[in-house]
């Protein structure tokens, strides 16, 4: 296993940490290892305004959500990669 040292604690923190271990008959260490699995198995939180973040949001709206959007999402990607590579070579437009 690993280590972890985290700096800066709190002195208010520290002690609530300690008095939290002591009642449940744990070391700093266990307590503090236990605490940080309890939290890792819980779904993450939206934000505190119950809103996704930019990229949560964008994930949300870009990924596919079935087989069939997956492969309409791949034939739509096609597509305009294929308008993409028909563009290379054409003449410049006079802009005078």
């Amino acid at each position: 296993m690993g280590d972890l040292l985290i700096r800066n604690i709190p002195d208010a923190m520290r002690q609530s940490l300690d008095e939290r271990a002591e009642r449940a008959g744990r070391s700093l260490s266990e307590e503090v290892t236990a605490i940080l699995g309890d939290a890792l198995q819980k779904p993450p939180q939206n934000n505190a305004a119950g809103t996704l973040s930019a990229l949560d949001a964008l994930r949300e709206i870009m990924m596919p959500h079935s087989e069939e959007e997956a492969a309409l999402f791949a034939e739509i990607m096609e597509e305009i990669e294929a308008k993409r590579k028909s563009d290379f070579g054409r003449p410049l437009e006079d802009f005078e």
